[in-house]
């Protein structure tokens, strides 16, 4: 018997390996951005606010790797230096939305009654507008703004972590070592804090790394449409709604910024993926 499934606990075994590899890659890429991000301002060889009218619209070149825009910017610089918005702005909506989300889910699984009636009828409320429609209307109420279009994205993607861990907190409250462990007279902040939260992190998570690029790319949407942040701040949606006139005639202003958004999407969209596969019980079984 055990010589027969030798084979198949190869394979896992390679599967899990290679698994692994990539987890270190994407995760060192993504790593790599982050503190790119956080470093922009000793990165930029130029000053990304600095105009040059001598120097509008020149093509790329050694002096300017990426060329500069009207204004004779940097635009390698202003990249490097939108980075610090683009991606730490994701983070901290993604950041938000998953504790507040999961957070609302566990309270309402957890008291049941009136508090998960309302709690959940408010989730499908916000569930039933189109998404980006309703972020937008929100951040033009309030006004623009980076800020403000992180609150408006937060405001329609909390519900789905909020189902989520719901879901999940359900599924675990009737588990037999939760019933053996309210037995043993633990509270419960400590059955959530020790074995609730613990048992749902894995899905959670994985939805998070998920939802790293689809916010990145919402938030470059709105910012586009001039309801994110605000020229001259380097943002990567803003740079790319500020130089769109010239894409026709000096198409890497434009190119430049939206090529950082693709980088940036796909290593954090890879990575959640491969997270997603190494958290896979039959991955690991």
């Amino acid at each position: 018997m055990s010589q027969a499934m030798a084979p198949t606990v190869r394979r896992q075994n390679v599967r899990q390996n290679h698994l692994q590899k990539k987890l270190y890659i994407w995760g060192g890429l993504a790593l790599l951005l982050i503190l790119a991000a956080f470093f922009s301002d000793y990165l930029c060889p130029y000053d990304p606010y600095m105009q040059d009218m001598s120097m509008t619209k020149a093509a790329p070149s050694a002096e300017h790797l990426l060329g500069t825009d009207r204004y004779g910017r940097d635009m390698l610089s202003r990249v490097i230096a939108g980075s610090k918005t683009s991606i730490y702005a994701t983070l901290l909506l993604v950041s938000f939305i998953t504790i507040f989300g999961s957070l609302v889910g566990i309270i309402c699984a957890w008291t049941g009654k009136w508090l998960d009636t309302v709690l959940m009828r408010l989730s499908d409320m916000f569930l039933a507008f189109p998404g980006l429609v309703f972020a937008l209307a929100v951040a033009a109420v309030l006004g623009g703004g980076v800020h403000n279009a992180i609150f408006a994205l937060a405001a329609i993607s909390w519900p789905k972590y909020a189902r989520l861990a719901r879901s999940q907190t359900l599924a675990q409250q009737s588990a037999v070592y939760m019933q053996a462990a309210r037995m043993a007279g633990s509270s419960s902040f400590k059955l959530i804090r020790k074995h609730v939260i613990p048992n749902i992190a894995g899905p959670i998570l994985v939805t998070a790394m998920l939802d790293i690029g689809t916010m990145m790319m919402e938030l470059a949407g709105l910012s586009f449409l001039g309801l994110g942040a605000k020229p001259p701040v380097p943002e990567w949606g803003s740079m790319m709604s500020d130089t769109r006139n010239l894409l026709p005639t000096q198409p890497w202003v434009t190119l430049a910024p939206g090529f950082a958004i693709f980088i940036s999407v796909m290593i954090f969209n890879l990575l959640g993926d491969t997270v997603r596969d190494y958290l896979d019980p039959k991955n690991r079984r």
